[in-house]
C-alpha cells in the first residue's frame, strides 16, 4: 500500500468517526470523561458484555508525578549508593562473565560494579511510595524502609529529597514518610476501595528491579483476601505484574484514584506469578493518620479466638446461610467475657455491617480505637441477640497461658465406649478432681466431621460435657447435624457432626 491510499484511509476513517462523535474517544483526547475509558455499550441482543477499553496512557500522565523511588539504606550510609530493593536486584548471582550480568548491568539505571564486599549491598532497600498530601507526607510500605537510617525520595521530575520517617506499623506494612520540599507536590486522589469489583480494571506504577515509572496493568481478582499472620488486613488480590521495586506504589482505579498499596506477592519462583496483593487504601489512611498524630497505631480488640462458619456447621447451629465468625473460645478478663459473649456465639454484624466471612470480624473490630462501644448481632442457640462490647487494645489482651495442655492418658479400649451412628469410640479420664472425654478411635460421620483420636470433647450442641452419661443425654437432643466443641493441642475449635 503507498503512502496516499494509506493516508486516504487514514483520512476517510478519521472523517466517519467524526461524523459519529467516537473520534475523540478514539484518540483518548475526550477529557470530560469522568474515567481513563472508552466505553463501547452492548450492542448485541443476546445480553453480549459491553467492552471497556482502559486509557493507561492519560492515566500515568494525570497521575503518575505524585509516585516517588524510595532508596533506603542503613544509618552511616548514603542512599541510593547502590541498586537492591528488598535483595530483589542481586547480581552477585552472575558470575563475572555471565552475559546476564553484563545485560541486567547495561539496562539497570546506576548499577554500580559487583562489589567485593556483598553485604553492603544487601543492605540496601529500594521500593515505591506515594505522596498523599501537599505539605510531604508520603506512603509506603514497612518492609521497604524498615531498620533504615538514611531514606531519599526521588520524583519524577528529578526531585530528590531526604525523607524522616513519621512512624510505620508492621502489622498492616504501612509507613508513613515527610519531606519537606520549597516547591509544589503532586498529590494522589484517594479512592474508596470498597467500591471495587472483581474483574475492574487496575493499574500499579512503581519501580520494579529499579526501573522506575514502570506501569502495569491487569483486574481485581478478588477482595476482602485473609493471608497468614495478616488478620487485620482485607487484601486486593490483583493479577498487576508487581515485581521486587513495586512495594509501596500505588494501585490505581479507572477514575486515578489511589485504592491500594502494592505489598505482596505469591510466588514459587521470587518472581511474579500473576498473584498479587494490594493493602486497601482506607486501611492504609487510618494507620497513617494514627502515626502522624501519636506516632502510634491502636486497634480494638474483642478478646475472642475465632473459626469459619462452614455449611455443615451452619446447618449444625441452625442458620440459614454459612457466614458470620464462630467464637471458639472467649479470652479471661477481656472485652468480650466482660459483655456476656459465649464459646458458641456467632457474630453475624458489627454496628449493622454484615460479617460475611469470620476473616472480616477482626479487619471491622481492628479498624476501631480501644475504647469504643460497638453492637453486635450474635445468633445464639437459635435466636438473634444484640451484645454491646467496649473495645480492649491488643496490648491488654497478652494471654499468658490459655489452657495447660495435659497428654491424654492411655487407656484400654475396654474402659471406653461407642456411640451408635457416630463413629466415635470415648472414654473417661479421671485426673487433677475431673472428668475429662477423649476420643480414643474414629470412624463413619466423626472421621468425616474431622475428629481425631485424642481430641477431647467439651460440649454437645453448646451442652458440658465430660462423662458417657452427659454425652448421651446431649447427643439424644442434638438432631442431625450436631455441633461439638472440640479441644485439641491446647485449641478449641468447632467440628460438625453430620449422624445419617
Amino acid at each position: 500500500m503507498n503512502k496516499y491510499r494509506y493516508f486516504a484511509l487514514v483520512t476517510a476513517s478519521a472523517l466517519a468517526l467524526g461524523g459519529c462523535d467516537k473520534i475523540s474517544g478514539f484518540f483518548g483526547g475526550d477529557s470530560k470523561s469522568e474515567e481513563f475509558v472508552q466505553r463501547i455499550e452492548p450492542s448485541k441482543d443476546d445480553g453480549s458484555v459491553g467492552m471497556l477499553l482502559p486509557d493507561f496512557a492519560q492515566l500515568v500522565q494525570n497521575e503518575g508525578q505524585a509516585v516517588v523511588n524510595i532508596q533506603a539504606s542503613p544509618a552511616g550510609r548514603a542512599a541510593g549508593s547502590g541498586q537492591s530493593e528488598e535483595q530483589g536486584m542481586d547480581l552477585s548471582q552472575f558470575p563475572d562473565n555471565d552475559p546476564f550480568y553484563e545485560f541486567f548491568k547495561r539496562l539497570v539505571p546506576n548499577m554500580p560494579d559487583m562489589p567485593e564486599d556483598q553485604s553492603a549491598d544487601e543492605d540496601l532497600n529500594f521500593g515505591s511510595g506515594f505522596i498523599i498530601s501537599k505539605d510531604g507526607y508520603i506512603l509506603t510500605n514497612t518492609h521497604v524502609v524498615a531498620g533504615m537510617g538514611n531514606i531519599k525520595v526521588l520524583l519524577n521530575d528529578k526531585r530528590e529529597y531526604t525523607a524522616k520517617l513519621i512512624g510505620s506499623d508492621t502489622q498492616s506494612d504501612v509507613a508513613l514518610l515527610k519531606i519537606d520540599a520549597s516547591e509544589e507536590l503532586p498529590v494522589v486522589k484517594i479512592g474508596n476501595p470498597k467500591d471495587l469489583k472483581p474483574g475492574e480494571w487496575v493499574a500499579a506504577i512503581g519501580a520494579p528491579f529499579g526501573f522506575d515509572n514502570s506501569v502495569t496493568s491487569g483486574i481485581v481478582s478478588a477482595k476482602g483476601r485473609s493471608l497468614p499472620n495478616e488478620s487485620y488486613t482485607p487484601f486486593i488480590q490483583t493479577d498487576v505484574a508487581i515485581n521486587p521495586g513495586n512495594s509501596g506504589g500505588p494501585l490505581f482505579n479507572l477514575k486515578g484514584q489511589v485504592v491500594g498499596i502494592n505489598s505482596q506477592i505469591y510466588s514459587r519462583s521470587g518472581g511474579f506469578m500473576g498473584i498479587s496483593f494490594a493493602i486497601p487504601i482506607d486501611v492504609a489512611m487510618n494507620v497513617a493518620e494514627q502515626l502522624k498524630t501519636s506516632g502510634k497505631v491502636q486497634r480494638g480488640q474483642l478478646g475472642v479466638i475465632i473459626q469459619e462458619v462452614s455449611y455443615d456447621l451452619a446447618k449444625s447451629f441452625g442458620l440459614d446461610k454459612a457466614s458470620g465468625a464462630l467464637i471458639a473460645k472467649v479470652m479471661p478478663n477481656s472485652p468480650a467475657m466482660q459483655a456476656g459473649l459465649q464459646v458458641g456465639d456467632i457474630v453475624r454484624s458489627v454496628n449493622g455491617e454484615e460479617v460475611r466471612v469470620s476473616s472480616d470480624l477482626p479487619v471491622m473490630v481492628g479498624s476501631m480505637l480501644p475504647g469504643k462501644e460497638v453492637s453486635l448481632e450474635v445468633w445464639r442457640k437459635g435466636e438473634k441477640i444484640n451484645v454491646k462490647v467496649k473495645l480492649g487494645s491488643m496490648a491488654e489482651q497478652n494471654e499468658t497461658s490459655s489452657r495447660a495442655t495435659e497428654q491424654p492418658q492411655q487407656a484400654n479400649p475396654a474402659d471406653g465406649f461407642t456411640v451408635d451412628n457416630t463413629g466415635l469410640t470415648l472414654r473417661v479420664d479421671e485426673g487433677a478432681g475431673k472428668s475429662r472425654l477423649i476420643v480414643s478411635r474414629v470412624s463413619g460421620a466423626a472421621e468425616r466431621a474431622g475428629l481425631k483420636r485424642g481430641d477431647e470433647i467439651l460440649a454437645v450442641s453448646q451442652i458440658s460435657v465430660n462423662d458417657e452419661s452427659s454425652f448421651r443425654s446431649a447427643l439424644a437432643g442434638a438432631g442431625k447435624n450436631v455441633p461439638l466443641l472440640v479441644q485439641r493441642d491446647g485449641n478449641t475449635l468447632f467440628l460438625a457432626l453430620t449422624l445419617q
